[in-house]
């Protein structure tokens, strides 16, 4: 039996996996116990590894996830980035809301970037988030504003990019390194990906420590893993709403149209912001057809 070594799963390619172990890579096969066990190794395991002879490596043990996804297939991600923008084409608050909720069920913190600044001021955005207790960056992947800080903020984080199309992703990201999306490109090319074919995720290392899902906008998201499986559970992804859980003149309270209710007085003072509040009843509302009807 090899040296044992702990690390993390940079790729995922037939059958074998590149593990970042601090000091290096190495390239292991998972053993079989594993199948057995039906866990499939996805990049951002932390995984422990026994080192071969031959520097090559088994892959031993996948240690307890923080959350996984499907699709795209990687495990253990630590930020969200939501990229949005007030500059064309604009960025519905909905969406955000959208996104920040199902973040939030998967126990990921979000950090709100947002992008083309240097057409059109974010004021409005950043209002709205800023009042929520986001974290927001105002940049621009043309003129690097703000940049820097948010490199800071992604260090020694594992993040995946996310945001409509056109605010500027991969410009973003390869504001932040130089190059990125080629080598996704060269990447892709390499493994002969195409419409049909299996999509592998990649994590780069970024110069400042962060790991970076090879998936700009991580458009493929599966948002059906989201679903809310009770609608009580919704409150507790709105994080503005936290000061106000539990204060509610009744038990129970959906927030909605309930009388007495705590959080809709927040938002009547404006403690709450409107458009938070919008989108809150409209996930609610959803959430309830998905219960009535399945899916």
């Amino acid at each position: 039996m090899g040296e044992y070594k702990t690390g993390i799963i940079l790729r995922s390619i037939s059958g074998f996996y590149t593990v970042d172990i601090g000091s290096g890579t190495i390239e292991c096969r998972a053993r079989g116990r594993l199948r057995h066990e039906k866990m499939t190794p996805l990049a951002g395991d932390r995984v422990e590894i026994s080192v071969l002879p031959d520097n090559s490596g088994a892959l031993e043990r996948i240690c307890e996830r923080k959350n996984a996804f499907l699709r795209p297939a990687v495990a253990n991600i630590d930020r969200l980035v939501i990229v949005a923008s007030q500059a064309q084409p604009v960025t519905e608050p909905r969406l955000i809301d959208a996104m920040t909720s199902m973040a939030a069920l998967k126990g990921i913190e979000v950090i709100l970037c947002l992008n083309k600044c240097d057409m059109a001021p974010a004021d409005v955005l950043s209002k709205i988030y800023t009042h929520a207790g986001f974290p927001v960056f105002c940049v621009s992947a043309k003129t690097g504003q703000g940049i820097e800080p948010l490199m800071k903020e992604l260090s020694g984080k594992v993040c995946a990019f996310t945001g409509n199309s056109g605010v500027g992703k991969s410009s973003l990201l390869n504001c932040i390194e130089p190059g990125f999306t080629l080598a996704v490109g060269q990447m892709s090319e390499k493994l002969g990906r195409g419409k049909h074919t299996t999509r592998h995720v990649e994590l780069y290392k970024l110069p400042g420590g962060a790991l970076i899902a090879d998936t700009p906008g991580f458009s493929a998201f599966d948002f059906e893993e989201f679903d809310v499986e009770s609608r009580t559970q919704l409150q507790d992804t709105f994080i503005d709403f936290a000061p106000y859980i539990g204060k509610c003149r009744f038990i129970g309270c959906a927030h909605v149209n309930d009388s007495g209710c705590a959080v809709r007085e927040a938002v009547d003072e404006g403690e709450i912001e409107q458009s938070r509040y919008a989108s809150y009843v409209r996930m609610y509302n959803d959430a309830g057809k998905i219960a009535r009807y399945g899916k």
